[in-house]
């Protein structure tokens, strides 16, 4: 093997490696969201929520929401009291999105007017605050 083929193989190696770590985007897809303020709740019980890009995010128990609005999928909740973020390529403030199932089924990204659909929806525990 010659010096050039190898300093090619190299760098082809290093190429490949860089871009194999990189962090995947958050998918996403514009959805019409809403107004439509409603009861506040806490969650019951944590759950952990693995997202598409390889990144989780904790949803702790005894955490606050408070529903801002809807969208075609579902109700939308936003944290009381601190910010939620879900990660990819970028970082991107995001909502909750609840089925009528009482199911975590994606994210609302209002910076963006987008959603962020789950792979699966994840089961939720909650109940409504006073």
């Amino acid at each position: 093997m010659s010096i050039r083929s190898a300093a090619a193989a190299a760098v082809s190696m290093v190429l490949a490696i860089t871009l194999a770590g990189c962090a995947a985007s958050v998918d996403s897809a514009p959805v019409v969201f809403v107004s439509a303020p409603g009861a506040d709740i806490t969650l019951t019980q944590a759950a952990e929520v693995a997202l598409a890009t390889r990144y989780t995010r904790s949803l702790p128990q005894g955490s606050k929401w408070r529903k801002t609005g809807t969208v075609p999928q579902g109700s939308v909740y936003r944290p009381i009291d601190t910010v939620f973020t879900i990660e990819g390529r970028n970082v991107h403030e995001a909502y909750l999105v609840i089925s009528a199932q009482r199911q975590l089924v994606g994210f609302y990204l209002p910076g963006e007017s987008r959603l962020s659909p789950l792979l699966a929806p994840i089961p939720l525990s909650y109940k409504e605050l006073p």
